[in-house]
């Protein structure tokens, strides 16, 4: 009656208004009654009418890791209702221990809103068990009459309502962080030293197991031979275990891509969708970290020099919106980590007409679509016609590749010319112990990731071959493998017998396979990498040394090196060989 009188311009009972208005309020201070039929679920579900929600959330530190910002939550509740923010900085490290990838703030919020406790809670959904959540009304937090105007068993199931969630939340994160234990990097590096050191004792008493004291008594002899060979699974599984503590899934690297390729495709005006595949992937955590800033790079370049803008895409016959593509998998004991986009590739032509402008090939130099590709690598080398703040004008594309070497690993470029660019990062599992095979040369011992090595024959003189008489390549079914004499490499004493008494070992990296040529195959054993640059200077083809168990020192092999040396013109060096699997 009241709202037709209004509606018609009439004068509502004033009367009436104040009663009415009195009711209302009795009824939000608690003094109404319930509805006979009102269950208990639905009083769960609007407890928060009478005023809103009081709500604990302390993220924990790696919250950020995950891709998620508390800023965006609070930007959620915001739009339930009125929201009121306090920071808890009670866990605030001091300046010099913070770091700048954690978080330590928690928040006291107070929302007042309509919103129910599902709505609430869902606004929490991405980051449960990453946090420690409480949620509960108002009325209840700041114990005010409302609540005593209800019964105590109305009362007391109300609270339980909406108490149960967050403790099973809280259930939940208890169970997760028993199964977990932070370390510090520091007792996690002296425990793999003490590893390392532990493989060389292994290898010194295998030496003494094989046989150098013939003097032994037979029993006495077998049970050495035993406890060595238990020795020797305990170590390995001991490092195994060990260099799990330091793995951790690449998705800590991949997660800050999507907030990145979201704010670079506003900035840039282009469409772009982002993939990602392989995120549980593990690798070492000093890997890990330092390969964040070459991915961080070669994302920003396929996103300003290799995606079109959405009207070229479309002149081209492509989708508007273009494709970057971030996966990782595991190949023998590397892990690969692929960039791909589906923008326009390289201009060849510029990138060539550049090089020769550089002096870096010759005009008349016959090279494929992937080598010219990869003179980006060049330093200092770009084709672009402006400077960038995105991605810069190619003077990093020679910093990526060093620091990738720097980590044992390699990286290549494949393009074609309106079909899109990959870049193929190959990096180590680890940085500590790998599995090598000792070979000798000269009087001297190398060492050969066995994880490069395809197959070992005896050389045959009626398969050698040599191209423009200078490199020398073996036939072995139908492919010519490039050559490369360890001897001449190293600068070793030359071997005095045919030829044909030495052997070839095929290696496979990432340019490809060539063989190199040894004296002889000595075992197979765990290695701990021991870094050259550290202790002497950084030598090209060789990646560290080791300690051998007579305590010799013995020199690892960079396949990748090797391969890139054999690119190099005759002058470059003792190394000369071709690329090209052709005689």
């Amino acid at each position: 009656e009241m709202l037709s009188a209004a509606q018609n311009g009439g004068d509502p009972d004033a009367a009436r208004i104040e009663s009415t208005k009195a009711a209302l309020d009795a009824m939000l201070a608690g003094g109404g009654e319930s509805a006979p039929g009102a269950s208990q679920a639905e009083e769960e579900a609007t407890a928060g009418s009478g005023g809103g929600w009081k709500i604990a959330f302390r993220p924990h530190p790696h919250l950020m890791q995950t891709g998620n910002d508390p800023v965006r939550i609070f930007r959620e509740l915001a739009a339930l209702g009125e929201l009121e923010v306090r920071a808890d900085l009670s866990e605030m490290p001091a300046f010099e221990d913070l770091d700048p990838e954690e978080i330590f703030i928690g928040w006291e919020l107070e929302l007042h809103t309509d919103a129910g406790l599902d709505q609430v809670q869902e606004v929490f959904e991405w980051v449960d068990g990453d946090c420690d959540l409480n949620i509960e009304p108002l009325e209840t937090a700041s114990g005010t009459a409302g609540q005593a105007g209800r019964s105590p068993e109305r009362a007391e199931g109300t609270q339980a309502a909406a108490s149960a969630q967050p403790a099973a939340r809280k259930a939940r994160a208890a169970g997760a962080e028993s199964t977990s234990i932070r370390v510090g990097i520091d007792k996690i590096d002296a425990l793999i030293n003490m590893v390392g050191e532990l493989v060389i004792t292994q290898s010194m008493l295998g030496q003494v197991g094989k046989g150098e004291f013939e003097d032994f008594d037979l029993v006495a002899f077998e049970r050495l031979r035993d406890g060595l060979a238990n020795l020797e699974r305990n170590t390995r599984e001991l490092q195994e275990s060990v260099m799990r503590i330091r793995m951790l899934p690449i998705s800590f690297s991949f997660n800050r891509f999507p907030r990145l390729v979201h704010d670079l495709s506003q900035k840039l005006g282009k469409k772009v969708e982002l993939k990602l595949t392989g995120e549980q992937t593990e690798l070492d955590k000093t890997v890990l970290e330092k390969i964040g800033d070459p991915l961080v790079h070669l994302v920003r370049n396929s996103m300003d020099h290799g995606i079109e803008p959405p009207e070229e895409r479309l002149a081209a016959g492509k989708p508007e919106t273009g494709t970057l593509h971030l996966n990782a998998y595991h190949q023998g004991g590397n892990i690969v980590i692929e960039i791909a986009d589906d923008g326009a590739g390289f201009n060849t032509e510029k990138i060539r007409a550049k090089a020769v402008e550089r002096g870096l090939i010759a005009e008349d130099a016959e090279l494929s679509e992937d080598e010219i590709a990869d003179l980006i690598f060049q330093p200092g080398f770009s084709t672009a016609d402006e400077i960038s703040d995105v991605s810069g004008r190619g003077v990093g594309m020679d910093v990526v590749r060093r620091n990738i070497k720097d980590l044992g690993g390699s990286v290549e470029v494949s393009s074609r010319q309106g079909e899109g660019t990959t870049f193929t990062i190959r990096l180590p599992l680890t940085l500590a112990i790998l599995d090598g095979q000792l070979v000798r040369v000269g009087r001297e011992v190398y060492v050969i990731p066995l994880v490069s090595i395809v197959e070992s024959l005896q050389i045959e003189a009626r398969h050698l071959n040599s191209v423009a008489g200078q490199a020398d390549v073996y036939k072995l079914r139908d492919e010519y493998l490039p050559i490369i004499n360890l001897h001449e490499l190293f600068g070793v004493e030359a071997h005095d017998g045919e030829f044909e008494e030495q052997l070839l070992v095929v290696v496979e990296g990432a340019g490809g396979r060539v063989g190199l040529v040894v004296d002889d195959l000595l075992s197979q054993q765990q290695v701990v990498i021991k870094s050259l640059e550290s202790n002497f200077k950084r030598v090209e083809g060789l990646s560290g040394a080791t300690i051998l168990g007579d305590g010799t020192v013995a020199l690892i092999v960079d396949i990748a090196g090797l391969i890139e040396l054999g690119r190099r013109q005759p002058g470059s060096g003792r190394l000369h060989l071709v690329k090209d699997n052709a005689a």
